[in-house]
């Protein structure tokens, strides 16, 4: 009877990659390196040599002159640096959507639809009477022909106000969102990367609404100890600071930014790996890293509150696990009345989507 043999392991080779399994790497090497093209490159080489990425049909120096070819990279500047282009960095926010959007359930598809019916351009199944006011986009013409065949009979066709047939549509909701991103000193603390996968969703969410909801807004800020908006284009760009996390200065930023939208339905999506740590008094910085400051505390908790008068949703994403941190946002979520989620790293994209799709509201007139 033969029983189980034992061989030596031999490590699987990764080779035979092209240029589109190349780019993918590439890309998410970008998103890790800030955008940093020489250190980019120098760490695929070094993937190369160990795992063979590469074979003697199509070398790395051939994936580079393609890079160029196809419009991913900029000819050398005169001081000698490489940079991306424009189609390099829709490209990573592309990559960023598949990979945290792509596994999605076709149920979720979503489109901002609300409870409520009317001038919408999603088709229900709901039918009734013509009502002044009523478009004729709205008139379902082969339920109003019926009628009038029923109530006036077919051998002449009659067709009056009565026989008119509406068809239901659901409105879509028009949203003005703010992303809050965290780029205090532990982002990066303690040897574990949370401004990559930050990053990563912030760019997904960009493409996101491009594609799917370009009527939406989407502004972006960032917050250390104090806080300024950015550009979509500056998301792969984007590195952590040594800064305290002065959520106070973003918190008020967010509120300033869609208290200028003219949307009805307004909200924030803070992602942040920590407690509140810093406060801007005047022009002095009040600073204290070491636990739950009430001054603080009591600060960001006003401004949670501000937001609820004004009908803004704060969803926090808490990229820790210390009981703590819990309790702070637990009792930040309960002043908003907003939601918290306690997410890892691999959960985070997941996370903002549903709520993303989910949490609409739509106020009808």
């Amino acid at each position: 009877m033969l029983g189980i043999r034992f061989t030596k392991y031999t490590q699987p080779q990764l080779g035979g990659k092209k240029f589109e399994d190349l780019l993918k790497i590439f890309l998410q090497l970008l998103t890790i390196t800030s955008g940093n093209v020489s250190q980019t490159l120098e760490i695929l080489n070094d993937l190369d040599r160990r795992y063979r990425l590469t074979d003697p049909s199509y070398g790395m120096g051939d994936f580079i002159e393609d890079l160029k070819q196809k419009g991913f990279l900029e000819e050398p500047q005169p001081e000698g640096e490489i940079r991306i282009t424009a189609k390099t960095e829709q490209s990573i926010r592309k990559q960023s959507l598949e990979e945290i959007f792509g596994k999605i359930k076709k149920s979720s598809r979503g489109n901002h639809i609300t409870p409520n019916t009317g001038h919408g351009d999603e088709l229900t199944s709901d039918r009734r009477e013509f009502r002044f006011g009523d478009s004729f986009e709205q008139i379902d013409l082969t339920d109003s022909i019926r009628n009038a065949q029923i109530n006036h009979g077919v051998e002449q066709f009659n067709l009056s106000e009565e026989d008119l047939t509406v068809q239901e549509k659901d409105w879509k909701a028009l949203t003005s969102t703010v992303l809050m991103i965290d780029i205090s000193h532990s982002m990066i603390l303690y040897g574990e990367d949370r401004i990559t996968p930050a990053k990563n969703v912030a760019m997904a969410l960009a493409e996101l609404i491009r594609i799917k909801y370009p009527k939406d807004t989407l502004d972006i800020i960032v917050f250390g100890n104090d806080a300024w908006p950015i550009d979509v284009k500056d998301l792969p760009y984007l590195q952590v600071g040594p800064y305290h996390t002065n959520t106070v200065a973003g918190l008020e930023l967010a509120m300033d930014i869609l208290r200028r939208r003219k949307t009805h339905n307004k909200q924030i999506f803070m992602i942040t790996d920590g407690k509140p740590t810093c406060l801007k008094i005047g022009l002095q910085y009040y600073k204290n890293s070491f636990g739950l400051d009430r001054k603080i505390l009591n600060k960001t908790l006003d401004f949670a509150a501000v937001a609820r008068r004004r009908n803004i949703a704060i969803t926090t994403f808490m990229i820790a696990r210390d009981p703590y941190l819990q309790q702070f946002v637990s009792e930040f979520t309960k002043v908003n009345n907003g939601r918290a989620f306690y997410s890892g790293l691999q959960g985070l994209g997941e996370y903002i989507f549903e709520d993303y799709i989910i949490n609409r509201r739509q106020r009808v007139r």
